[in-house]
């Protein structure tokens, strides 16, 4: 299906890619995967033909007559409705249906009707429906104009029209951000179903295991692939470490010997021939070279200097929502105790982040009641948070001004090491940081405050896989409550050991697993 040979690309004067190849076979489902910044997102825009590869002996190519099929943007907003939106992306279905409406030749009318029964158009309505609302909208949001979507819904509209055009060759690029859990494990059943080839970027550990054929790796700026999912690459990639391990140990144990015969008959006239003979044996040999694994700077939430008793917070017969008539959930009785690990489910749109503002003091309550420590300190992190950054400063600014009045500058700089920057990165503007470093400075800034809860809203979007662990290791490190909205399966599964529940206007804690809830969801998306 897709044949990349010889690709070198470099940017400015950093490589990406250094005489890489790869070949994928028609019908594989294909997990691309590397640290972020490697080029996984700029291998797909050469596979797009969006970027030119300048090296004229590189090549990608498509089996001939395929079609290609991406997330370009979000749906314009229109008076057009969401169901209409995705049922055009059938470019041909479209074409025919509206030559349909105008032709008068009976020959040609009876050609379009036998094309259109040939591709199936009839039961079109139906299959991008249930694309839609495998995504997450309802059956009255079919009807509705695009225009009374939020962006984040459009996104998944536009995601629901790749889906339902059925190109040969479909590249996801990080699909899961804009999707909820329940979107997530629909999507998952949905492409190890797809009748053609995928290729899909994704962080999510449980989504590359579950749902992908082949893994291809992108590391050392070349390409790799191998069978199974990104477990069973974890696994090869140690076997060969191992391997070229323990042949360079036998090399270098080869070398000693060889060397050592030359130092002790290298001056002999008897064993002259015999010492030449191991010279140019060592001259020969080629090093065996182990790639050096690339180090993820740790995640650190530093344990609160005081402690408090049980509950930390409660909530008791509350209601929440935006004010005057826009009551969301309603009689909540949950409480939060120092050791609780909780993640919370729910389809987006339920009510899940107003929850999380609500316990954070973000939102007032609209009834009820809500009881906490008078000393108790809050981290909340959402990635609404990333517009708060200020724009035209500095992370050693921003470090600066969470730090106490007077911070030495070598403290500064000590704290945002420990963050993940170094030196040539603490001036950086705010503007000029990846997604996944203003991640890593918002959670250490929070970290600062050294809270007694930390809530956390999605903050794995701009992650990659190896930061993700991290996070898990600092979570299950740290000493005090969690709470966790995620749809990143592996990290729920890492650090949450019991579930709240928000659906139909009500948050209850959730008798059962995470794989328990993505049963129920699935049993509910098949009735």
């Amino acid at each position: 299906m897709l044949t990349i040979s010889n690709l070198d690309y470099r940017i400015g004067e950093r490589s990406l890619f250094e005489n890489a190849s790869a070949q994928i076979f028609s019908g594989w489902k294909v997990g691309l995967v590397g640290r972020n910044g490697t080029g996984k997102s700029t291998l797909l825009k050469l596979i797009r033909e969006e970027i030119e590869h300048p090296s004229s002996d590189a090549s990608i190519r498509m089996n001939r007559g395929a079609r290609m099929g991406w997330v370009a943007q979000e749906v314009e907003p229109s008076d057009e409705t969401i169901l209409d939106v995705v049922l055009a992306t059938d470019a041909e279905r479209h074409a025919l249906m509206q030559e349909s409406e105008t032709a008068t030749d009976p020959d040609r009318i009876s050609e379009i009707f036998m094309r259109l029964a040939d591709i199936d158009a009839w039961s079109a309505e139906s299959r991008a429906a249930e694309v839609l609302m495998g995504l997450g909208f309802t059956d009255a949001d079919l009807s509705r104009p695009t225009r009374e979507f939020s962006g984040g819904w459009r996104m998944r509209a536009a995601i629901a029209g790749v889906l339902f055009s059925q190109p040969d060759l479909l590249l996801l690029d990080e699909p899961t951000n804009y999707l909820d859990l329940e979107g997530a494990a629909w999507l998952e059943t949905y492409l190890k179903k797809y009748p053609h080839t995928v290729v899909i970027v994704s962080h999510d550990r449980e989504m590359l295991n579950r749902c992908v054929t082949h893994t291809l790796a992108l590391e050392h700026k070349q390409l790799s692939i191998s069978p199974g999912g990104y477990d069973a690459w974890l696994r090869l990639r140690a076997a060969k470490t191992a391997l070229l391990e323990s042949q360079r140990a036998k090399q270098d144990a080869d070398r000693a010997r060889l060397q050592s015969f030359v130092d002790r008959f290298g001056a002999k006239a008897s064993k002259a021939s015999q010492a030449q003979s191991r010279v140019k044996m060592l001259e020969k040999m080629q090093d065996i070279s182990i790639p050096i694994a690339e180090r993820t700077t740790p995640f650190s939430f530093p344990a609160s200097t005081d402690k408090l008793n049980a509950p930390l917070l409660q909530l008791r017969d509350a209601a929440v929502g935006y004010g005057e008539g826009a009551k969301i959930l309603d009689k909540i009785d949950l409480r939060l105790d120092p050791d609780d690990r909780i993640a919370i489910v729910g389809a987006n749109g339920q009510g899940k982040t107003t929850l999380v503002k609500s316990i954070a003091r973000r939102l007032p309550l609209m009834g009820g009641e809500r009881t906490a420590a008078r000393s108790l300190r809050i981290g909340y992190f959402s990635q609404d948070q990333m517009d708060e950054l200020h724009t035209g400063e500095t992370v050693l600014d921003h470090i600066r001004d969470a730090l106490p009045e007077g911070a030495l500058p070598s403290r500064c700089r000590a704290v945002a090491a420990g963050m993940g920057f170094p030196h040539e990165k603490v001036e950086t503007n705010i503007e000029k940081l990846s997604g996944g470093e203003k991640v890593r400075l918002l959670l250490g800034l929070m970290a600062l405050e050294k809270p007694h809860i930390l809530i956390l809203d999605e903050p794995t979007s701009h992650l990659d896989i190896d930061s993700r662990e991290a996070l898990i290791y600092a979570l299950n490190e740290y000493n005090g409550a969690v709470v966790l909205i995620t749809h990143d399966v592996y990290l729920a599964e890492g650090t949450a050991d019991q579930l709240w529940l928000v659906k139909d206007g009500r948050a209850t804690r959730y008798d059962g697993d995470l794989n328990d809830y993505r049963k129920l969801i699935l049993q509910a998306d098949k009735r």
